[in-house]
């Protein structure tokens, strides 16, 4: 079980019964898109920011997205880390039918593809900060940026390090980041050529 300190916002009580045999820590659900009426839920969230931090980890499809980037913009002031799931297609095994994306949902992900993902994220028990050197001249230089071919590279890139293809520029930059130094991201751009 990983111990962390951050609070973590996921969407579902389903997605938090999953997380809570994975991680310690507070886990609050935003019940989907009702976080966008509830200011005491967001009030709450604001806290932890200032506080303690906190990580968002939402399903991997349009929905998801669109609930990270307002927690985002909601949030403010304080500390977010963003964890993300790859995409990975199939169906939940307590519903009947497919998402309306196809894509597995946090609760239907296996544990240790999310353990991986918040090891990515940069979140461990340990919690040990990488050097946050990866820029956006790097990430011009690399050609994941400023290109024709950037977007391509940036999917295949994603593709390979198992992250969700809808991510921004932005938000890959930032997930980059926790994982690899600039110099070692250049490395493995030259070798996904």
């Amino acid at each position: 079980m990983i111990k962390i300190k951050e609070a973590v916002i996921v969407e579902g009580k389903y997605d938090k019964i999953k997380l809570s045999s994975i991680i310690d820590t507070v886990i609050i659900t935003t019940e989907g898109f009702r976080i966008f009426k509830n200011p005491e839920k967001l009030s709450l969230i604001r806290y932890y920011a200032q506080k303690t931090g906190v990580i968002i980890l939402t399903d991997s499809d349009s929905a998801g997205f669109k609930i990270r980037g307002f927690l985002k913009g909601a949030i403010g002031k304080g500390k977010i880390t963003n964890v993300y799931i790859p995409d990975i297609f199939g169906k939940e095994k307590r519903k009947e039918n497919f998402s309306a994306e196809g894509k597995l949902g946090v609760e239907g992900i296996p544990a240790d593809i999310i353990r991986d993902a918040f090891r990515k994220a940069g979140i461990s028990s340990s919690n040990q900060d990488k050097k946050h050197d990866i820029t956006n001249a790097v990430m011009f230089e690399t050609g994941l940026s400023g290109n024709p071919d950037s977007k391509s590279l940036r999917l295949k890139l994603q593709k390979f390090l198992r992250l969700p293809e809808l991510m921004s520029s932005s938000s890959l930059m930032e997930v980059l980041n926790t994982m690899y130094t600039a110099d070692e991201l250049k490395e493995l751009v030259r070798k996904l050529r």
